[in-house]
């Protein structure tokens, strides 16, 4: 786990707190989407299909903050969109870390350098780039060329100035094994932090279904690469647990109130990636009036081919607070890539 110990107290002290009080609902990431409009057109995401009145729309300093003070997490990761492109965003962050918030600031780049000069580096704040695997996949998957090598040269300025720095990465289907080792390699190379893994969903408003990955598609993915890690120095910003889930060896339920969205709309419901069941206008009534139990995989066929850390990740912190020696064995030993892979939770088309 590449967190730092900062973070992992700050963050541990908040999950005991909550514990203490008996909260069973509680919120580890707030997903705060300040605006919708991009710079790029990328084959796996739907926010660029809104019309231009609501890609012109922003949620103005105010009510970024209020959100945060209102939802109560210790991490805010700041979405779109890409957030550079809002004219308030050095403003927000810098109000977001002096609530002593963790911020990680999700990019594509394409403004990273130009918009540096406006951050200064801090324990607090993160630029996370997005790169969905080498120069080949990464620009298909972004449907643009050259934005690869300039996510690149982004994140080495980001290092040298003292920035912190982290890799989103998405795996798609047709991503190999052996891609996959050739990428983290260079990706680490760079200095960044870590790595956020996790599987491309296919959610409804995205642009190309055919790229998705099925779950057990998925899991022996993972496993592939997990069985290729002993041999390099990678490290992830995830617990290992949520590591263990995407191998196969823990079938865990999806907690989407651990990471609720704010966006321009409103509190959505039930997750950052489905806004089925609408919006509302307090984080409160978020968590009190939505119908939890319909969401998830084996709940709902659009939850079904879901493993995102978005919605699996806090779960897998909830087990590691529950279970800290199995976390500590996976942290120094990895997840188990050989054998059978625990009974994965039914989905709903299992059932029918």
């Amino acid at each position: 786990m590449s967190v730092p110990i900062i973070q992992q107290y700050k963050v541990g002290r908040y999950i005991m707190k909550q514990r203490a009080q008996g909260n069973m609902r509680y919120p580890l990431v707030l997903m705060l989407e300040p605006l919708f409009q991009c710079n790029l057109s990328c084959a796996g995401c739907g926010k660029i299909k809104y019309p231009p009145e609501i890609l012109k729309r922003r949620m103005n300093v105010d009510e970024c903050v209020d959100a945060v003070r209102e939802c109560g997490a210790p991490i805010v990761s700041i979405a779109g969109g890409e957030p550079l492109l809002h004219e308030q965003i050095a403003s927000i962050a810098d109000k977001i870390t002096r609530l002593k918030r963790f911020v990680y600031l999700c990019t594509n780049s394409l403004l990273l350098k130009k918009k540096m000069d406006s951050f200064s580096p801090s324990p607090y704040l993160t630029f996370s780039v997005h790169l969905d695997g080498d120069r080949k996949h990464h620009d298909a998957s972004v449907s643009r060329s050259g934005v690869f090598d300039t996510a690149v040269e982004a994140i080495k300025e980001a290092r040298k100035r003292g920035f912190r720095v982290t890799v989103n990465c998405t795996l798609y289907s047709g991503m190999m094994a052996s891609d996959v080792e050739n990428f983290f390699d260079f990706v680490m190379s760079l200095g960044v932090e870590g790595i956020t893994l996790s599987p491309g969903f296919n959610y409804e408003r995205a642009s190309r279904h055919e790229m998705f990955l099925q779950r057990t598609a998925s899991r022996n993915l993972f496993r592939e690469i997990f069985s290729l890690s002993a041999h390099h120095k990678w490290k992830f910003n995830h617990t290992s647990l949520f590591l263990d889930f995407l191998a196969g060896n823990r079938s865990y339920e999806c907690t989407p109130w651990g990471n609720p969205t704010r966006n321009i709309f409103g509190w959505q419901r039930p997750c950052y990636l489905l806004p089925d069941d609408g919006y509302v206008k307090s984080f409160r009534e978020l968590i009190e009036t939505t119908d939890w139990e319909k969401w998830g995989p084996g709940r709902n066929e659009k939850c079904d081919n879901c493993m995102m850390h978005s919605g699996f990740e806090a779960t897998a912190v909830n087990d590691m607070i529950s279970h800290p020696i199995d976390a500590l064995r996976l942290a120094l030993f990895g997840p188990r890539t050989r054998g059978p892979m625990v009974p994965d939770i039914s989905t709903v088309n299992d059932n029918s």
